[in-house]
């Protein structure tokens, strides 16, 4: 598109451009690559094994819904639909919780222990040969300083972390 048709818009430097094309590539990418790699080996999508992930990460291995979508980056729908596919394969239960009977959790099963065990060291050897063996220690600080400066930008609401004050097995 022209830049005389629509002055209004404040365009993209060359080197915004280029930054941004890359990063575009990126988001195209990636994602792809480790879904191939996860579904090969594992037989979960990425999005089926941050579920798992984040479920085994926690010391009861229980999160509330609500805050398992905001850690996996999903709506309420779509984790909705893969907690209904990781229960037919028996990974994760679901229950109300004790504290509030709207709210419901999301448990891991020892069945999804052993799946996320056994899917991670292949999961992790592809991050890093994909991602991080290509950068130096200096750019993966870089890179965390980077993506939480988008991820701010594009939620004003950050994820509060686990705390006293904030119970995560809890929507």
């Amino acid at each position: 598109m022209s830049q005389e048709l629509t002055p209004d818009v404040h365009w993209l430097s060359p080197t915004e451009r280029g930054a941004w094309v890359a990063l575009a590539d990126l988001m195209f990418r990636l994602p792809s690559t480790l879904e191939s790699d996860l579904q090969r080996e594992s037989d979960l999508s990425f999005y089926e094994y941050m579920v798992l992930a984040m479920l085994s990460e926690e010391p009861d291995r229980t999160l509330g819904m609500g805050y398992l979508a905001t850690l996996t980056s999903g709506s309420l729908s779509r984790l909705s639909h893969v907690i209904k596919r990781l229960e037919r394969a028996g990974y994760v239960t679901r229950s109300r919780s004790q504290k509030d009977k709207r709210h419901t959790n999301a448990h891991l099963t020892d069945a999804g222990w052993e799946k996320i065990t056994a899917s991670a060291p292949g999961h992790v050897r592809k991050v890093r040969s994909t991602v991080f063996n290509a950068l130096t220690a200096e750019q993966v600080q870089q890179l965390n300083v980077i993506a939480d400066a988008i991820r701010e930008n594009l939620d004003q609401e950050r994820i509060a972390p686990c705390s006293e004050t904030t119970d995560c097995t809890e929507e």
